[in-house]
């Protein structure tokens, strides 16, 4: 039996690793375009990306882990399957809960891992990602602008100048600011100089005049100095500050936050309930490998991606009826995880019995 367990166990981890790196992969694409997109404008080197793509790791892995581990069970159990090894198993009189021990070890193992990423290393890893990009960003950004060149760099701005005497001063500014689409701006100056301003980019310009359109009105504002900030993130790019919290933050902000205490605290239950997924598996992996009979990898693969689609619905409507007040908050983040729970209690039992 330690022989055969040695010998699963092998194929789960192999399995498990190839699975992670590809839905790590897959997962990371999104993230890594969009924040590519922002630190291409400002020319960040090779080394940036490289430090922005292992901070992405945390946050990703509380969702890849427990999506690898079904997938990993399924395949080995579902080729195992396929190939009659289970039936031989059994036959040899070993109970279904037996060959099933080597899941128990990688759930465990899965659920301790996922567990530290969704309480700590995931909210952690955010905080300095944000900060890294920011940091990119209010280093570079002053680079990007060119003397005689249009620079679209920022959202709804267009800057042009003359010259550029050296990296952070400017000369002959011209900006185009449609930032407040019901009153649009614009600005020329004499000179200015690029600052960073927190976590954003200040440019203090120097005798010029502001044009400020409201439909046909035009208003002209004549200043000696002029502070500008420039933002390279949008409000969707800062939003989720609650991803940099840890558990007792949450906590904390529930606190003093009654009127959005629903909401800290679905996040609270949400670190838990989604590294518990591990413990699911365990149970729902094996089973639903033996009820998928001989379909082999392909049909292992689309039933665990089904199962984590149906899973996160649950968790996205939970998380809807959270915020319209028709659910309590612990509901609504284990929601999911209850009626998974059930379903796979439910196999388990039904396969230990045949």
């Amino acid at each position: 039996m330690l022989l055969i367990h040695k010998s699963v166990s092998k194929e789960l981890l192999t399995t498990f690793f190839l699975s992670l790196l590809f839905l790590n992969f897959t997962l990371m694409m999104e993230d890594l375009m969009r924040v590519s997109r922002i630190l291409s404008v400002v020319g960040a080197p090779m080394w940036d990306i490289a430090k922005i793509i292992l901070y992405l790791q945390p946050q990703i892995l509380i969702f890849t882990i427990p999506m690898a581990m079904l997938l990993s069970v399924l395949l080995t159990y579902g080729r195992m399957n396929a190939d009659n090894e289970l039936t031989i198993l059994k036959a040899s009189g070993m109970p279904f809960k037996n060959t099933a021990t080597p899941v128990i070890y990688l759930g465990l193992a899965c659920f301790a891992v996922s567990l530290a990423m969704s309480c700590y290393l995931g909210p952690k890893g955010n905080i300095i990602l944000k900060e890294t990009v920011s940091n990119i960003l209010t280093t570079r950004a002053p680079m990007a602008i060119e003397e005689g060149i249009f620079n679209t760099a920022f959202k709804d701005v267009v800057i042009l100048v003359k010259e550029k005497p050296s990296k952070d001063r400017l000369s002959g500014i011209f900006i185009f600011d449609e930032r407040q689409k019901e009153e649009q701006r614009i600005i020329v100056a004499r000179e200015g100089e690029i600052a960073p301003k927190d976590g954003a980019i200040g440019i203090s310009m120097t005798d010029g005049s502001i044009y400020i359109t409201r439909g046909e009105i035009i208003t002209e504002i004549n200043f000696d100095k002029y502070q500008l900030r420039l933002d390279l993130l949008t409000e969707s790019e800062r939003r989720k500050a609650d991803e940099g919290m840890t558990l007792i933050e949450l906590k904390e902000m529930a606190m003093e936050s009654p009127e959005r205490s629903c909401y800290f605290l679905f996040e609270f239950h949400k670190r838990l309930s989604i590294p518990a997924l591990c413990l699911i598996v365990i149970l729902l992996g094996p089973s639903l490998a033996t009820m998928a009979g001989r379909s082999g990898k392909l049909g292992g693969f689309t039933i665990g991606i089904s199962v984590f689609v149906g899973y996160y619905i649950l968790l996205l409507y939970g998380e809807s009826l959270v915020k319209a007040g028709d659910l309590p908050h612990f509901m609504g983040a284990w929601m999911p995880f209850i009626i998974l729970g059930a379903f796979s209690i439910w196999t388990f039992g039904r396969i230990s019995k045949k």
